[in-house]
């Protein structure tokens, strides 16, 4: 499946959540299982023969992905919530989002030191809730490997707030 072929089953949803987003709805690609399985792919190939541990999957597009590439490699999942959802001691990081400002938590025994991790997500905006998860990973001690996107704004320049780390997205808008 080509990168046509997949942006096919991506769907723009103007002003949403708020007047002049332009939201990328990836549930149609989703429901898609031969697209599903080339994101996968595609989102775990880069990091195929590093020593990843763990992938931590940011909420909540991230809690799709995040396991299927963490299944492709062979590693454990760690999910990063929103505030008030996880019910053990926590890890908490403050980000802004284009549209306002946010939180991101996780267990605080989930990302444990030494551990290799990767950060995965649906989308790389602005790069803030990417920045955060990294966050956490370093104050639990854990080294992060990188990032991997299903789909990069390019305008939003997301990158240029996550210096030294390797990124990786399958789709560029």
């Amino acid at each position: 499946m080509n990168d046509d072929q997949l942006r096919s089953l991506v769907r723009d949803v103007p002003d949403f959540p708020k007047s002049g987003i332009l939201f990328r709805d990836i549930t149609p690609l989703l429901a898609d299982p031969d697209a599903l399985d080339e994101v996968a792919r595609r989102m775990a190939a880069p990091w195929r023969g590093e020593a990843i541990d763990l992938v931590v999957g940011i909420e909540s597009r991230g809690f799709i992905l995040g396991p299927l590439v963490a299944r492709q490699l062979h590693a454990g999942f760690v999910p990063v919530r929103k505030p008030g959802k996880l019910p053990r001691e926590v890890l908490s990081e403050s980000y802004d989002l284009e549209y306002g400002k946010d939180s991101v938590e996780v267990h605080a025994d989930a990302l444990r030191p030494g551990t290799m991790v990767l950060v995965v997500d649906d989308v790389i905006a602005t790069g803030g809730t990417a920045r955060a998860a990294i966050e956490l990973a370093r104050r639990a001690g854990s080294t992060p490997c990188g990032l991997s996107f299903l789909i990069e704004l390019m305008a939003l320049r997301g990158r240029d707030r996550l210096p030294g780390l390797r990124v990786s997205t399958v789709l560029q808008y």
